[in-house]
């Protein structure tokens, strides 16, 4: 067995005979625990609101949505659709038309952004999941569904027939507008539905069929702006957006639900690692406890230092006699606070210890990566810790 290592392991088992080394001692090793206990916390959290907060735009985001690659609409031909069909990974489609819009209502308006879709939309993403009240709005009508905050904005109500409500979005052309009246499409609908996804949706987005937006527009019959994809179970997204690349061409450009919230997982992961540069900052504070300690050590076995130099017991080996501990001391203190911090997640999970309103608990995800980044981190610092304290030790130390 190497003889720094066992020196080593007998060191960090035994007992100082002084007890302010021993009382410092316990104070670095409960530093490390908790430390990354509290780490493995704070990261196993983050990762259950990221996951809490992307769970509301899949409700309403495809699993592959294709975009005009210029302008805001292109041309859907029967060979498009043709092709689309022979695609087996794609579960159903669905094509709509999106574009900014004024919502009007008893001298009450919103800007905001119609999105009209056809009888498919349902099928594509589970719409039906996030209506607050009413229902689902019928193609052939002028119904629309409104955000929550719209509807608060202008005191909409649900089938309410005493309240006239208008779309209105300018028409395309050239030169000056003579008229307000003839410089705007309009149409009157009726509400029949108010969905909750999140605040920004909630304040954006109108739903209409896709004939009410092609006719506030002045689309052609197969002019769009996008075309949403559902995908099978199991099936491979690259290599299906490829195969749907070539059926619709360089018109579109085809997006994945990450790419679709592009902003919203940058601001996640952002915050992500600023916690975990925090809360590194805090652990490099309590790891100079570990030198501490280290420290102490060596003053408090000097003499048995100076009996080991003297049998021959090199100083590079009584370094690393040192090093060895303080890395063990870290490891080992990574570890049980990991365990500590994993039980506490679980408890989390199956009871609801912490919660944010009444009927919600706080979310928590135990990520097996998250074990990973403490583990290294803890090992990592343990190990710089124990180099500083260990190079303390020269030859005037302990040939006294």
């Amino acid at each position: 067995m190497n003889v720094s290592l066992y020196i080593a392991k007998r060191y960090l088992r035994s007992k100082s005979t002084n007890n302010a080394i021993n009382f410092i001692t316990y104070i670095a090793i409960a530093g490390v625990i908790l430390g990354a206990g509290s780490l493995f916390i704070v990261l196993s959290g983050f990762s259950g609101l990221k996951d809490f907060t992307l769970q509301f735009t899949s409700i309403v985001d495809p699993d592959l949505k294709a975009e005009a690659a210029t302008g805001k609409s292109f041309i859907l031909t029967p060979e498009n659709i043709e092709s689309l069909n022979k695609i087996d990974a794609i579960a159903s489609y669905s094509k709509t038309i999106e574009e900014r819009i004024i919502i009007e209502s008893q001298d009450k308006n919103a800007l905001a952004v119609v999105k009209g879709v056809d009888e498919n939309f349902q099928k594509v993403v589970s719409i039906d999941s996030v209506i607050d009240h009413g229902n689902w709005l019928d193609q052939n009508s002028n119904q629309i569904v409104v955000g929550w905050g719209i509807s608060n904005d202008l005191s909409l109500g649900v089938l309410n027939f005493t309240k006239n409500i208008n779309l209105y979005v300018p028409k395309p052309g050239k030169g000056a507008i003579t008229s307000a009246k003839t410089a705007f499409n309009t149409v009157k609908v009726i509400n029949v539905g108010v969905f909750f996804i999140n605040e920004s949706l909630n304040e954006t987005y109108v739903f209409s069929s896709l004939a009410l937006a092609r006719k506030l527009l002045n689309y052609k019959p197969n002019q769009i702006s996008t075309i949403e994809f559902k995908l099978k179970a199991g099936a491979d997204v690259e290599q299906t957006r490829l195969q749907i690349q070539n059926s619709l061409g360089d018109k579109v450009i085809l997006k994945n639900r990450t790419q679709l919230n592009d902003s919203l997982y940058k601001m996640l992961n952002t915050e992500n690692l600023v916690v975990y540069l925090i809360f590194t900052l805090v652990l490099i504070i309590a790891f100079f406890n570990v030198i501490g300690s280290l420290i102490m050590m060596m003053l408090d076995k000097k003499q048995s230092l100076s009996t080991l130099f003297n049998i021959g017991v090199t100083i590079k080996d009584i370094r690393q006699i040192f090093f060895l501990q303080g890395s063990l001391m870290s490891i080992i203190g990574g570890i049980i606070g990991i365990l500590i911090a994993f039980g506490v997640t679980l408890l989390q999970q199956k009871f609801s210890l912490v919660m944010i309103t009444p009927t919600l608990a706080y979310p928590i995800a135990i990520e097996v990566e998250n074990f990973f980044i403490v583990f290294f981190t803890i090992s990592i610092l343990g190990v710089i810790a124990s180099k500083i304290a260990s190079v303390r030790i020269t030859e005037s130390l302990v040939n006294k």
